[in-house]
């Protein structure tokens, strides 16, 4: 199979979003993150541009031990100096470097000519080459750039020692039609092009970053660069989870990557999260409802075989499940499997019609379903028999003093007590359950959300258990929130003690 590098720009072209900037130990992090997910090259930063980002490339370079760390200048000497020296501790590095090749940057932007901008990239990339042997050169705005004069620039890119080249689509102007015939016209036109790696570098302007990037790919494109969740400038840069998705999704292309997949999910979240940029529900691979279903025929569809309605295996990108909403347009399948997951898996089928009308009657007054919703339709729970159930619970905490929980649980019937402390009441109280019940078991999730207003608020608490490789989810209310997390905790060990 042919191999597809992925150069990630997320702290680089990602970080220039405004409002996203990272520190060092922050990038330092994603660095990481990226390492481990298996990219080939990650673009550390603009040296010049900065002394916080030639700090960062300093000390990515000295953090990150396999990947390719590249420093972007611009084709100016002082640039190239100062990159260079900031990559002084890299294990494998990279110099990228360029200049614009468009009619509107060659005399808009540059005040130039297109022989003198020939003569200022071959310059560039030669000073570039006595620093390091692995230089990048970009032609920036390649995407409005003629293609003749393109295939010029590229081909005395190469002869003077270029090891990779960029063809930037930098305002996102390309249709994937044009983008593709630019790299076919390259591969074919320029003599020395099997010296060079070709790269993509795609904004998403007109929305269309991942579509360029992909037919740059199957028209002989083997780098391609991306950012994690596509953030970037104005409208973001290509996503990588959607194109290294989409290859693996197409066997036929015959192109593979370094990727481990599984680590897309927590390496989109840590980036969210880090740069305080929410990720889209409907974005493809990694949004909040990639996996959602909530119409009743696709639900139908995916319990009955996922391949139905999903290309992808959740699990593929690292998340553990599809999810199964429910709205009015839900049907008695989904009911069944959201009431199974609950606990009440021996319900009967005449039962589970009265209870789905009572579902749509409840859907059409309310925007989404939850558990506690389902629950109450179940009447107080009647089918979900409770081994254990809370009988007693004090805590004490407050500013400056100890943690403690002290509990009594039934379980059948026999009453058992114990006092633990924890980081916080809800972490003790938890605690105390757990050395009761003895089982090896995880909290997957924890939520507290309100049901009014005010200080005499109602909390609502769900909580998802792991045990022995399984999730179980439990529910429930209350005034005390800490009684409610309690509650709730108690509520899904019944769903596998029992």
């Amino acid at each position: 199979m042919d191999r597809l590098y992925i150069f990630d720009t997320t702290l680089r072209d990602g970080e220039q979003v405004p409002g996203c900037q990272l520190n060092t130990v922050e990038k330092i992090e994603v660095a990481k993150a990226l390492e481990s997910l298996g990219v080939d090259v990650i673009e550390a930063g603009f040296p010049v541009s900065s002394p916080g980002d030639f700090n960062s490339v300093i000390e990515l370079s000295k953090a990150i031990t396999w990947p390719v760390i590249c420093a972007l200048t611009r084709a100016v000497e002082n640039d190239i100096d100062v990159a260079a020296e900031a990559l002084q501790y890299a294990k494998r590095r990279r110099i990228h470097t360029g200049i614009g090749t468009s009619v509107y940057h060659i005399t808009n932007k540059l005040n130039s000519n297109p022989d003198e901008i020939v003569e200022r990239a071959v310059a560039a990339v030669k000073y570039a080459k006595k620093y390091v042997e692995d230089v990048e050169f970009y032609a920036e705005d390649a995407g409005r750039t003629e293609n003749e004069y393109l295939a010029r620039v590229v081909e005395a890119v190469i002869k003077a020692g270029a090891t990779v080249v960029n063809i930037p689509d930098t305002t996102g102007y390309c249709f994937p039609s044009d983008y593709a015939a630019k790299i076919k016209y390259l591969m074919e036109n320029v003599s020395n092009i099997h010296k060079a790696v070709i790269s993509t570098h795609c904004h998403n302007d007109l929305g269309m970053a991942t579509a360029n990037s992909l037919a740059g790919i199957a028209n002989g494109a083997r780098q391609v660069e991306v950012t994690i969740n596509g953030i970037g400038e104005r409208a973001g840069n290509t996503a990588l989870e959607e194109v290294v998705m989409a290859i693996k999704s197409h066997k036929e292309l015959d192109i593979e990557t370094n990727i481990h997949t599984q680590k897309i999910w927590e390496t989109s979240k840590l980036v969210s999260t880090l740069m305080n940029m929410p990720v889209q529900p409907n974005k493809a691979i990694v949004g909040r409802n990639a996996f959602a279903h909530s119409s009743g025929i696709h639900q139908d569809g995916v319990l009955k075989n996922r391949e139905n309605y999903e290309i992808i295996d959740p699990k593929d990108v690292g998340i553990d499940e599809n999810s199964i909403v429910l709205t009015a347009r839900s049907g008695r399948a989904a009911l069944k499997h959201r009431l199974a997951t609950l606990g009440a898996s021996d319900i009967s089928q005449e039962k589970l019609d009265e209870i789905y009308q009572q579902f749509l009657r409840l859907a059409d007054r309310k925007k989404s379903i939850g558990d506690s919703d389902i629950l109450a339709l179940l009447g107080e729970r009647e089918n979900v028999q409770k081994k254990i159930k809370l009988d007693y619970l004090q805590v004490l905490c407050g500013k400056r003093v100890r943690q403690v929980a002290t509990l009594r649980i039934d379980i059948a019937g026999e009453k058992f007590e114990h006092t633990a402390s924890g980081n916080g009441p809800v972490d003790a109280s938890i605690k105390a359950v757990k050395n009761i019940i003895q089982r090896q078991m995880s909290i997957q999730e924890f939520l507290i959300q309100a049901i009014t207003r005010g200080s005499d608020d109602v909390g609502k608490v769900h909580i998802q258990v792991e045990y022995n490789g399984k999730i179980y989810y439990g529910f429930a209310a209350n005034t005390d929130i800490v009684t409610a997390s309690v509650e709730a905790f108690i509520d899904a060990v019944n769903k596998f003690a029992i």
